[in-house]
């Protein structure tokens, strides 16, 4: 079964500056409108059976969330179904903000 990979904050950062990956906030609405990574694209993790067709399966895609374990579901769901590339930003916006890094 294809699987996804989980990536830390700094190894996203440096992937950000580098070969920027599409950036994927699984979290509802209501999360997102308190904040979010600046690169990040919103689709609710409930959504995405129905919108994964918008991501292009060979990009690199990120998946994230509050803490890691919804993304974590977003990752498994785009790995089973032919994404290549795919990762979980692992303890997600929570360690992103814990690194003091920037929050829109």
């Amino acid at each position: 079964m294809p699987e996804f990979k989980n990536i830390t904050v700094v190894e996203l950062q440096t992937l950000l500056n580098s070969n920027p990956p599409r950036l994927i906030d699984v979290r509802t609405d209501a999360e997102v409108a308190r904040g979010k990574i600046p690169q990040g694209d919103a689709m609710p993790l409930h959504l995405i059976p129905l919108r994964l067709s918008e991501l292009d399966k060979n990009a690199t895609t990120v998946f994230y969330c509050q803490m890691g374990g919804r993304s974590a579901q977003a990752a498994a769901f785009a790995a089973a179904n032919g994404f290549a590339d795919v990762y979980n930003l692992q303890g997600g916006i929570t360690a992103w903000a814990h690194a003091g890094l920037p929050i829109k």
